[in-house]
């Protein structure tokens, strides 16, 4: 997981499957995507939280 940082994210579910986002301390979304399942999207959310910093911060 990411040192000295908070990260929050979201699963939503819409017609096609299931959106995520993951968002910094102020909110600004660092990655996001959309999955078939949600245990896929749950995945990448769990990629997303163990990725180094400089990596994430590519996808924002």
């Amino acid at each position: 997981m990411l040192q000295n940082s908070c990260l929050a994210y979201s699963l939503s579910q819409v017609d096609e499957g299931w959106r995520w986002s993951v968002y910094d301390e102020e909110g600004v979304t660092v990655a996001d995507g959309a999955d078939v399942s949600r245990d896929a999207a749950e995945a990448a959310v769990e990629l997303t939280l163990r990725r180094q910093p400089a990596q994430t911060e590519a996808f924002g």
